[in-house]
């Protein structure tokens, strides 16, 4: 899409706060307001258009993306979709352990038990962990808890959280992300851990180099996301 405005501002709505465009508001690819709970979230999102050059970009403005997903994808059925991120918890990458070398055992003990003890204070949970790929089931407590962290959340946050836990795998990792038990850069050093140390033992591969930055990048804009929503 060619750029066809020239001001960006935000808006105060009846539920929250709008983006106009040269004085029309910014609908959703459904047809829906572009209405955002926190000023700081439409500031952000109306510097992504802003910034636009003279075609847009939706790979640019990830918090215009993200926002789209939560009022168009998700709103209209929340409870669905917090069900099926909560799965993520019955098979958390923090749980499978590899077995070996020693120096890999050891860096992914030192990076995920910190997770992992922050979740059993924080939910009153336990997990179990396993070395090697074969599936551990988690006691159903633990999934229960942490199914019900993720259903409380609103549509926004939901949004937010999807991509931290599907690009890294973690649900205990994207919950410390939210909950602001662990910076977003630690997250991803946490969860990005297997891929770094293979491209340390093997050399990196360019391809591979560019679309582990490109999961990075959008880990963490979606932390960001979660941060502007206050």
């Amino acid at each position: 899409m060619k750029r066809f405005w020239n001001d960006v501002a935000v808006r105060e709505a009846e539920t929250g706060f709008g983006i106009e465009l040269d004085g029309r508001p910014v609908r959703t690819p459904a047809g829906n307001a572009l209405v955002v709970p926190t000023r700081a979230l439409a500031e952000a999102i109306a510097t992504e258009w802003g910034d636009c050059g003279d075609e847009l970009n939706p790979r640019a403005m990830p918090l215009t993306g993200l926002t789209n997903a939560a009022i168009d994808r998700i709103a209209p059925d929340p409870v669905s979709f917090a069900s099926g991120l909560a799965k993520y918890g019955e098979a958390d990458l923090t749980c499978y352990r590899a077995e070996g070398p020693d120096a890999l055992v050891r860096r992914q003990a030192e990076s995920w038990d910190i997770l992992l003890d922050w979740a059993r204070r924080r939910y009153d949970v336990d997990f179990a962990c396993s070395s090697g790929i074969v599936h551990v089931a988690q006691p159903a407590d633990t999934v229960a808890k942490l199914a019900h962290s993720v259903a409380i959340l609103d549509p926004f946050r939901l949004a937010a959280l999807a991509p931290i836990v599907t690009i890294g795998g973690s649900l205990v990792a994207g919950l410390a992300v939210l909950e602001e038990a662990l910076p977003a850069d630690s997250a991803w050093e946490a969860v990005s851990l297997d891929e770094r140390w293979q491209a340390e033992q093997w050399g990196e591969d360019e391809e591979a180099t560019a679309a582990l930055d490109a999961r990075r990048a959008d880990f963490l804009s979606a932390a960001c996301f979660l941060s502007l929503l206050g």
